[in-house]
């Protein structure tokens, strides 16, 4: 009995220690297990043709960042388009003057060597500093029955300044879409201001659909009636009501006598009043000057891509005005505005008009707006009824839109006047005979001051 229970005893032994080593086998296997999956995640896996780069673990230091090169532009996004720049108008930079342009003709940066002093920012590589001054000059050429000559081209014209011979760098007889600004005069008659009114319509019909226009007033103040906008109803409901504007009766001023404004008097002593009274006739005001600046300084602000005018129609007196001819002459030229006038009431009488040209010290200038017409190279248009005021609008505007343009950049130097003097390869109706043609012409300009740092 006892050799029977110890052999079932040892038996059971056996099993049990099988069973044993069965799990030890089997927590050992799952350790190595884990420990490769941990050794697995720190060792990134190699890349390969179908499988892309894994990115490096969020605790690995950041990689050195390279510097792009100063003359190499930066790579684009995919997908994107570069933008385009706006075509450059005339005068934006001047003429390549070396051979470092590409064939494509953009012309590339020379290659600059960096300071070491700590100067240099970003900006500094993408600064280019010009010292230009484009000349713009529109020409008007009219043959000996003033009609406008046609057909041009640059061979024709010689430009001089100063009495030197200058390179046409711009030609064009393309039409340019106008900046307009109409100034009209409220100190004239009563009767000649309500004989302007009745033109409005035909003024406004003028304009095409291109051109901007503003409406400005003047008498013994300057008055902006509206802002630069399209021929519209804006300005058709401007004109409508300019018309009820009604201006001074002017007479011979009475100061003294029965009529005077003191009233009825008996051997020069007023009835009302034991103490004669003194009266003086006040001094009248016609602000032209005041009024052509203040539509030249708006006129500066306008797109350059525009013709830049100003219309005045006015009998072309000045008097007390704060701003003086040459100042406001000055901003005319320097901002390429002409200067076109519709002389009425006196400035319009043959003879009358000629002698209101003359300059009388104290008592301001008849009429200056010749002046400001043949300085700028506008003109002058004088007529007196109302259907001739009708008829001049639409070959005024149609002048102004039609001239030939010539551009070329001058040389550096003083800031002064330069005069200038555009010739025609034809003969010119001053000293010839028919068939000769007429030109107009800015008299000069002021180079624009240089910009500040150069």
């Amino acid at each position: 009995m006892v050799g029977k229970g110890e052999g079932v005893v040892l038996t059971m032994s056996g099993i049990q220690r099988k069973l044993l080593s069965f799990m030890a086998m089997f927590l050992f296997a799952g350790a190595v297990f884990v420990s490769a999956q941990d050794n697995k995640q720190d060792i990134p896996d190699a890349p390969s043709a179908s499988q892309p780069p894994q990115e490096f673990p969020a605790d690995a230091p950041p990689a050195p960042k390279e510097q792009p090169h100063a003359t190499e532009p930066a790579a684009e996004p995919s997908g994107s388009k570069p933008i385009q720049p706006p075509l450059p108008f005339p005068g934006d930079a001047p003429p390549a003057s070396d051979n470092s342009s590409t064939a494509s003709g953009v012309k590339n940066m020379p290659a600059t060597t960096a300071k070491n002093d700590g100067s240099n920012t970003r900006e500094d590589l993408y600064k280019i500093s010009t010292t230009t001054n484009f000349v713009q000059i529109p020409v008007t050429v009219k043959d000996q029955d003033g009609r406008l000559v046609n057909g041009l081209v640059p061979k024709d014209f010689q430009v001089l300044e100063n009495g030197k011979q200058q390179k046409m760098a711009f030609f064009t007889s393309d039409p340019f879409p106008l900046s307009a600004a109409v100034v009209i005069d409220l100190g004239m008659p009563d009767s000649v201001v309500q004989k302007v009114n009745r033109t409005f319509e035909a003024l406004q019909g003028a304009f095409s659909q291109f051109d901007e226009v503003s409406l400005y007033t003047y008498s013994s103040t300057v008055t902006r009636l509206t802002g630069f906008g399209a021929v519209g109803q804006q300005l058709s409901d401007t004109l409508n009501e300019l018309k009820t504007k009604r201006a001074r009766n002017y007479g011979v001023p009475v100061t003294s006598g029965p009529f005077g404004p003191q009233g009825p008097v008996i051997n020069g002593t007023p009835v009302t009043s034991p103490v004669p009274v003194l009266s003086t006739p006040p001094k009248e005001s016609h602000v032209i000057n005041d009024a052509i600046l203040a539509a030249a300084l708006d006129l500066s602000k306008r797109d350059r891509s525009r013709r830049k005018i100003i219309f005045v129609i006015s009998d072309g007196r000045e008097a007390q005005s704060n701003a003086g001819y040459s100042d406001v002459l000055k901003v005319l030229l320097t901002n390429n505005v002409v200067v076109y006038g519709l002389g009425v009431g006196g400035a319009a009488t043959p003879i009358y008009g000629k002698l209101q040209r003359i300059h009388v010290p104290r008592l301001g200038t008849g009429d200056i707006l010749p002046k400001y017409a043949s300085a700028t190279g506008g003109e002058l248009f004088t007529e007196i009824s109302k259907d001739n005021i009708d008829a001049v609008y639409a070959p005024a505007i149609r002048e102004a839109r039609n001239q030939y343009t010539i551009g070329y950049y001058a040389a550096k130097g003083a800031g002064g006047f330069r005069d200038i003097e555009v010739r025609i390869a034809r003969p010119d109706c001053k000293d010839y005979a028919a068939p000769c043609v007429r030109t107009t012409a800015k008299a000069g300009y002021y180079p624009a001051p240089p910009a500040p740092g150069r």
